[in-house]
C-alpha cells in the first residue's frame, strides 16, 4: 500500500522496449502539432456501465485501519519527506468525501493536515535550515538529499497540492462551510496555506521554488495556486495565484516554454499527447509515466474547475492512457511515447481521467494495480459521471 515506495521503484524499471508503430528513433525530437488533434469520435449510443460509488467505497474501506496504523504517524512527523507519502491518503480521503458526502473522510483529512501544521516550526528555530526566516515549515533528513536537514520545496508542494484541495472541498459543501466549528478550522488552514506555504516559497525565490525545472514539479505549484485562487478573499493574493497559473500553463518566466508549450502529437498515436518533462525539450522518450501522474493531477483538476484545460485536452490524455501507456492487459509502458516497462501505478493522476469518459472508467474498473488512492478516485469518477 506504500505508494511512495511504488513510485521510486517504478523509476528503476527502465526496459528499452520500442513500439514498432513509432517511426522516429528513440531519442529523436517529436515535431510540433501543425494542426489540431483529431476530434474524438462521437460517444457510443449504448450506455457504458461502470462500477458504482458504493463498490469503490467498499474497496477503499479495506485500507481504513491500515491508514490509522501506518499512515497516521506520518502526519505527526516533523520531517517533510513523511508528508510526501502522506499526500496520497489526504487526496484519497478528500476524494471519498467529495464522492460520498460522508464527514468521516473529511474529518480524517482535516485532522491529519492539522497534525502536519502542528509539527511546523518557525524557520529561524530550525537550526539546519538554509533560510532561517520567520515563516513556518519543516526540514527533512531524507537520505537522498544532497544536504539533509534543509527545507525542501518539492516535498512541501507535493503534500500541499492536496492539503490545499481540502479548502475548495469544504467551501463548496454548504452544510460544512456554514458549521462554525468547521469554519474556524477552515479559516486557520487557509491562513497557513496562504502564508506559510505559498507566500513563503514564492518570496524565497519564485524561479527556483515555484517555476521548477521539470513539468511535474511546476504542476504541483499550479495546483496549489489553483486551489487557493478558488477560496482566497484577498484580491492581491488572488491576482498572484492567477499569474502563477497563467505562467505555468502558458509562459514560464524563466524558461522558453510552458505546460501547454510542451505538448506534441504522440508519435505512437495521433489522437494522444506527448510531452517531455524537460522544459524546451521534445526528445523521446519524453515524460516518465510515474512523474507524469503529477501533470495529470493538475490538468484534470484545472479542467474540473473551468481552467484553460479543456475536454478536448482530456480526450487526448485519455488516448495517451488507453492507447499508448496502457494498451491493454498487463502491458504498462514507462514513458509517454509508449516505450519501456513499468508497474501500472496510475493512482496519483491518470486514474482521474475516468471522470471524463465512461469507456476509460470502464477500462480502469478492471485495472489490477489498486491502492486506497486509486479506489477513492474511482469512487469520485463514478460520482461525477453519474
Amino acid at each position: 500500500m506504500n505508494a511512495a515506495r511504488v513510485t521510486r521503484r517504478s523509476l528503476l524499471v527502465l526496459a528499452a522496449v520500442s513500439l514498432t508503430a513509432a517511426s522516429a528513433g528513440p531519442n529523436a525530437d517529436v515535431p510540433p502539432i501543425m494542426r489540431p488533434l483529431p476530434a474524438p469520435p462521437p460517444a457510443p449510443r449504448k450506455v457504458v456501465t461502470v462500477r458504482p460509488v458504493s463498490y469503490w467505497a467498499k474497496v477503499y474501506l479495506q485500507s481504513w485501519d491500515y491508514q490509522t496504523q501506518n499512515v497516521l504517524p506520518q502526519s505527526r512527523s516533523a520531517d517533510s519527506w513523511d508528508h510526501y507519502s502522506l499526500s496520497y491518503v489526504i487526496d484519497a480521503n478528500i476524494a471519498m468525501f467529495r464522492a460520498t458526502g460522508e464527514r468521516r473522510y473529511l474529518d480524517r483529512a482535516l485532522d491529519w493536515i492539522e497534525n502536519v501544521i502542528a509539527t511546523s516550526a518557525v524557520s529561524s528555530a530550525l537550526h539546519t535550515s538554509q533560510y532561517r526566516d520567520q515563516y513556518r515549515g519543516w526540514v527533512s533528513s531524507e537520505g537522498d538529499l544532497d544536504r539533509p536537514g534543509v527545507e525542501v520545496p518539492l516535498y512541501e508542494s507535493y503534500f500541499w497540492r492536496y492539503g490545499t484541495a481540502l479548502l475548495p472541498a469544504i467551501r463548496e459543501t454548504r452544510a460544512v462551510y456554514s458549521d462554525p466549528a468547521y469554519r474556524a478550522r477552515y479559516e486557520s488552514l487557509l491562513r497557513f496555506a496562504e502564508v506559510d506555504v505559498f507566500e513563503k516559497w514564492y518570496s524565497r525565490g519564485a524561479d527556483e521554488n515555484v517555476y521548477r525545472s521539470r513539468t511535474h514539479m511546476a504542476a504541483h505549484w499550479a495546483q496549489i495556486a489553483l486551489n487557493l485562487s478558488l477560496v482566497t478573499t484577498d484580491p492581491a493574493r488572488a491576482a498572484r495565484y492567477r499569474q502563477v497559473i497563467d505562467n505555468i500553463d502558458l509562459h514560464m518566466p524563466n524558461v522558453d516554454s510552458s505546460l501547454r508549450g510542451q505538448l506534441r502529437r504522440n508519435p505512437a498515436e495521433p489522437t494522444a499527447y506527448f510531452w517531455s518533462d524537460v522544459w524546451g525539450s521534445f526528445r523521446r522518450p519524453g515524460q516518465d509515466v510515474s512523474h507524469g501522474n503529477g501533470v495529470m493531477a493538475y490538468a484534470v483538476e484545472a479542467c474540473d474547475r473551468g481552467g484553460r484545460w479543456t475536454h478536448a485536452d482530456m480526450a487526448a490524455f485519455c488516448a495517451l492512457l488507453t492507447k499508448v501507456i496502457w494498451p491493454g492487459g498487463r502491458t504498462y509502458h514507462a514513458y509517454v511515447d509508449g516505450t519501456g516497462a513499468d508497474n501500472g501505478w496510475y493512482s496519483d493522476g491518470f486514474v482521474k481521467l475516468g471522470r471524463y469518459d465512461p469507456a476509460v472508467q470502464r477500462r480502469l474498473d478492471g485495472h489490477e494495480v489498486v491502492n486506497e488512492q486509486f479506489a477513492a478516485n474511482m469512487a469520485l469518477n463514478a460520482r461525477l459521471l453519474s
